[in-house]
C-alpha cells in the first residue's frame, strides 16, 4: 500500500510567514461501532489493564487507529501483558498505549501548575476508582454541574494561553511530543448523568496551543477557549433526544458532527493548487500524539490504598518531569509535595493521629471539604465559625501536631529528594494550601504572602507544640485569657492574626532594603523572620502585640484586600466618584492599636482611625529593640514652652514607632483621609464587573467581552478622529471641526484612559509585584520564579 505524499507550503500567520511541513493529503476517518468493539474486547482481555467499559469506549472514540491500540493490548506468549509502554514510578507501575487521538476528544485535566494559579472556578473533587480491590487507571472528577465543567475547561485553556503558547511551532510541525492522558469519569453534584472522557495531565500548553492554531492568528485567548468549549460540549447543554440517548453519546455525536464539518472544509481547502492557511490549521491540529494510561499496579509493600495508587503514580510522573526537567513554579511544587506527603502518611498508617482524622485534614487541605462545613467537620462546643480564616487555623493546627509534623517532613523530604527540611521549609509547603479560599481576591499580594510563609509563616515555637484552637466569634475576647497565660488563646491569636497579617501584606519577608523604606512603603524598624515577629507579638506580656493580632484577625476578610495593603503604585491617583464600591461592598482596613482607647483603636486628632502599617506590626513585636534601632531624636531648635506653669513638652511623640521627627503628624497626616479616596485595590476591582443586572458567567469571561468592547471602541475613536481631520479643511476656520471645550474634555478623558491602561499593563506584566519598587533584593529573588514552561 503506497504511503500518502505529504505536502509542504508557506502560509501567513499574523505578520509572519510560516513554512508548514508534512501536511497529510487527508484526515482520519471516523470511528465505527466495530472499532469500538475491537478496542473494548482487547482491553478486557489484557490482564494488566483495568478500566470500566465506558472508559475503553472513550479511548476507542479518541484514537485514530483503533486496530493499532488493539494490537498493543493483545497479550502474546512472549509478552503476556501486551506491547504496552511500561513506566515504573515510586510505588507503582503504569502501563499505557501510544497512539494518535482527536484533539476534540481531549479535556484539560488538573495539574498543580493550573491548580495553584489564581483562578475563579474551583477544581472538581477527585476520587480514585477501583474494581474488585484493584486500582483502575482512571479517576473520577466531580463537578457541581455541566456549567461548572464548561467554565473550568474555558478557564484552564484561557489561563494557559495567557502564560505561554507554542502556536507558530505547532502550525509548522504539529504537536511532536506525546501528551500524557488517561480516562476520567465526569460526575455532577446536581444529578446530571455522568460520562467518560480522556483528560490531559501533562501537555496542557500544547493542547491549548493546538486549539489556538485552529482558531487562527487573530483569535484572542478568550476566543480560543470558547471555540474549544463549544466544540467539546456544544454551544448549549445537550438536551435529551427523542430516543433517550445518554449524555455521553449525545456529546460524542456532537463532536463527530463538528469533525465532519472540519473534514469537509479541509477537503475543499487542500484541493486548491496553493492551499491556504485554513488547510494548514486543520491538518496540523486535527490529531495529536498521546500516551493513554490503561493500567496501574501497586508494588508489594507499598501501603497506599488501591483508590490512591493510580493518581499518586500519575502525579509522580508529572513531578519527575516538572521538578527535575521543566519546572512548575514554586507554589505548584509545594502543594504537590505537601498533599502527596499527607496522603502517604495516611496510607502508611504509622501515625498516632487516627486515619479518619487525617482524611478529614486532607479533604480540608485540597479543598474537597468546603469552608462552610467546618462546624460540621469539627464537631466541638463551641463549634468553629465556617470562615476561611478559621479553616486556616484548624489546618495549621492539624498539620503541625508533634505526632504528625515529623512524619510529614520525612515524607516531603523523600518526595523532594532532599536530605533535611527545617521549619521554614515546611512552612513554605503550607502557604499555597492556606491561601486557597482567598487566592483570587488577594492575587496582587499572593507572591509576597507566600514569601512570608517561606520565611517561617506562623510556625512559632509555641504553635508547633501542644495546644488546641479556641473557637470564637470575636477574636478580641481571647486577649484576656492570652495575657493570663492561656496557651490555647495565645496560639489561636498567633495563627489567626498572623495569617491575616501575612495574607494582607502587613507582614512580609524582611529584606535589607526594607530598613531604608518609608513606613508607608512597607518599611520596618528592624529585620526579623516572620515567624519570630508573630512569636513576639503573641507573648503573654505583650498586650499591644496580642491586640494587634486580635484586631487583624477580627477585621480580616477573604473577599478583598484592605485599604492599607501595600499594592502597586498608580501612575495617576484619581478621585473615584459614585458607584465605586461595586459588588464587593464596603472596603475594610487594619487599624493601629491604642491601649488607652475603649475599643483599643488609635485615632488621630480628627477622630479618624489610624491605619496599621508593617512598621507598626514589627515595632509592636519588640518595642525595646525598635527603640534602640530608632531612638527618639530631639528637635534641632527646642520649641517654645507654653506660658503656663506646667507646659512641659511631650517627649513621647515617638514611642509609638514613628520614624520621623515630626511626631504623629509625620506619620499619620498623609493617611488620615477617607478610605474611599485612597483607591484600594479591593475597591477598584469590585467595580470591574459592570453591566446592569446579574450575569451568571465568571468574571474572566465577562472581562473577555469588555476587552473586545474596549478594543473596538478605541479603534472606532481613531477612525472618527481620522475622518474629522479629513473634514477639517472643508469645514474652514469659521467653525472649528471640534470646539475647544470639547477638545479639552476629550484630552482629559484620554489622559485618564491612558493612565488606566498603563496601570493595568504594568500590573499584568509584573504579576502584581508591588515589592519591585520597594526592595530590589526581593525582586531579584522573585524574578526566577516566572512560569512559562510547557505544561
Amino acid at each position: 500500500m503506497p504511503l500518502p505524499v505529504p505536502r509542504s507550503f508557506s502560509v501567513q500567520w499574523g505578520s509572519d510567514s510560516v513554512l508548514v511541513s508534512n501536511v497529510d493529503p487527508g484526515l482520519p476517518s471516523p470511528t465505527t461501532d466495530a472499532d469500538l468493539a475491537t478496542v473494548v474486547a482487547a482491553g478486557r482481555n489484557n490482564p494488566a489493564a483495568l478500566l470500566p467499559e465506558a472508559a475503553w469506549q472513550a479511548i476507542a472514540r479518541a484514537t485514530t487507529s483503533p486496530d493499532a491500540v488493539a494490537v498493543q493490548l493483545r497479550p502474546t506468549a512472549a509478552e503476556p501483558t501486551g506491547l504496552l509502554m511500561v513506566e515504573n514510578v515510586d510505588g507503582a507501575t503504569l502501563r499505557s498505549v501510544v497512539t494518535r487521538v482527536h484533539l476534540s476528544e481531549l479535556l484539560p485535566g488538573i495539574q498543580p501548575r493550573t491548580g495553584m494559579e489564581v483562578m475563579e472556578i474551583p477544581d472538581p473533587q477527585v476520587q480514585g476508582v477501583t474494581d474488585g480491590g484493584r486500582p483502575c487507571a482512571s479517576v473520577r472528577y466531580r463537578f457541581q454541574d455541566l456549567e461548572h465543567l464548561r467554565n473550568h475547561v474555558w478557564q484552564t485553556l484561557h489561563g494557559t494561553l495567557s502564560l505561554n503558547s507554542y502556536g507558530p511551532s505547532i502550525l509548522a510541525r504539529k504537536v511532536t511530543r506525546n501528551l500524557i492522558t488517561h480516562p476520567v469519569e465526569i460526575t455532577f453534584e446536581d444529578g446530571t448523568e455522568s460520562f467518560h472522557a480522556l483528560v490531559v495531565r501533562d501537555g496542557i500548553t500544547r493542547l491549548a496551543s493546538a486549539w489556538e492554531v485552529l482558531a487562527g492568528p487573530d483569535a484572542e485567548a478568550a476566543d480560543v477557549a470558547q471555540l474549544a468549549v463549544d466544540s467539546l460540549f456544544g454551544k448549549t447543554a445537550a438536551a435529551p433526544g427523542p430516543g433517550g440517548e445518554p449524555l455521553e453519546r449525545r456529546l460524542a455525536a456532537g463532536r463527530e458532527k463538528w469533525r465532519r464539518r472540519l473534514r469537509e472544509e479541509f477537503a475543499r481547502e487542500i484541493a486548491a493548487p496553493e492551499p491556504g492557511p485554513r488547510a494548514a490549521q486543520i491538518a496540523q491540529t486535527y490529531v495529536v500524539p498521546a500516551q493513554i494510561a490503561v493500567g496501574a499496579e501497586g508494588h508489594p509493600g507499598h501501603l497506599l490504598a488501591a483508590e490512591d495508587i493510580f493518581d499518586d503514580a500519575i502525579r509522580s510522573v508529572l513531578a519527575s518531569v516538572h521538578v527535575e526537567f521543566k519546572q512548575w513554579d514554586t507554589a505548584a511544587q509545594n502543594v504537590e509535595v505537601a498533599t502527596r506527603a499527607l496522603k502517604r502518611v495516611i496510607q502508611l498508617g504509622d501515625s498516632l493521629v487516627p486515619r479518619d482524622d487525617l482524611q478529614t485534614i486532607y479533604g480540608l487541605a485540597v479543598g474537597r471539604i468546603p469552608v462552610e462545613e467546618l462546624p460540621r467537620v469539627f464537631d466541638e462546643d463551641p463549634a468553629p465559625p465556617g470562615t476561611a480564616l478559621w479553616r486556616a487555623v484548624y489546618l495549621v493546627h492539624s498539620l503541625t501536631r508533634p505526632e504528625l509534623l515529623e512524619p510529614l517532613k520525612d515524607q516531603a523530604k523523600a518526595i523532594k529528594g532532599g536530605k533535611r527540611m527545617g521549619l521554614k521549609g515546611f512552612a513554605e509547603l503550607l502557604g499555597p494550601l492556606i491561601d486557597q479560599p482567598w487566592r483570587a481576591h488577594k492575587k496582587h499580594v499572593t507572591k509576597q504572602a507566600r514569601n512570608a510563609w517561606n520565611n517561617g509563616g506562623v510556625l512559632t515555637s509555641d504553635v508547633i507544640q501542644e495546644w488546641e484552637p479556641r473557637p470564637t466569634g470575636d477574636f478580641t475576647t481571647l486577649v484576656g485569657p492570652a495575657m493570663a497565660g492561656d496557651i490555647d488563646a495565645r496560639c489561636t491569636l498567633a495563627v489567626a492574626g498572623g495569617v491575616a497579617l501575612i495574607a494582607d501584606k502587613l507582614l512580609t519577608r524582611n529584606v535589607g532594603s526594607a530598613l531604608m523604606a518609608a513606613k508607608e512603603k512597607g518599611g520596618v524598624p528592624f529585620r526579623a523572620d516572620v515567624n519570630q515577629v508573630i512569636e513576639d507579638l503573641s507573648q503573654e506580656h505583650n498586650e499591644v502585640g496580642l491586640w494587634t493580632l486580635a484586631l487583624a484577625a477580627q477585621r480580616f476578610r477573604g473577599d478583598s484586600l484592605p485599604e492599607n495593603a501595600v499594592t502597586m503604585r498608580q501612575l495617576v491617583h484619581k478621585q473615584r466618584t459614585g458607584g465605586a464600591a461595586g459588588s464587593a461592598g464596603a472596603s475594610y482596613a487594619h487599624l493601629k492599636v491604642d491601649l488607652s482607647a475603649p475599643d483599643r483603636i488609635e485615632r488621630d486628632d480628627d477622630g479618624v482611625p489610624v491605619l496599621l502599617h508593617q512598621w507598626d506590626v514589627v515595632w509592636a513585636s519588640n518595642p525595646d529593640r525598635a527603640r534602640k534601632a530608632h531612638p527618639p531624636r530631639p528637635a534641632l531648635v527646642p520649641p517654645p514652652r507654653p506660658a503656663s506653669s506646667d507646659g512641659a513638652a511631650n517627649p513621647e511623640q515617638h514611642a509609638d514607632g514613628t520614624a520621623g521627627t515630626a511626631g504623629t503628624a509625620g506619620t499619620e497626616g498623609m493617611d488620615g483621609t477617607d478610605g474611599a479616596d485612597r483607591g484600594p485595590s479591593g475597591a477598584r476591582a469590585a467595580g470591574a464587573d459592570g453591566g446592569p443586572g446579574p450575569d451568571p458567567r465568571p468574571a474572566s469571561r465577562r472581562a473577555a467581552d469588555y476587552r473586545q468592547v474596549l478594543r473596538s471602541n478605541v479603534t472606532a475613536a481613531r477612525d472618527a478622529l481620522d475622518q474629522l481631520l479629513l473634514l477639517d479643511p472643508e469645514v474652514g476656520s469659521h467653525t472649528p471641526v471640534v470646539p475647544q471645550s470639547t477638545l479639552d474634555l476629550l484630552l482629559e478623558q484620554l489622559v485618564s484612559l491612558q493612565a488606566d491602561v498603563e496601570n493595568l499593563r504594568r500590573r499584568t506584566a509584573r504579576a502584581g509585584d508591588a515589592a519591585a519598587d520597594q526592595d530590589a533584593d526581593e525582586e531579584a529573588v522573585e524574578a526566577g520564579v516566572r512560569t512559562g514552561s510547557d505544561a
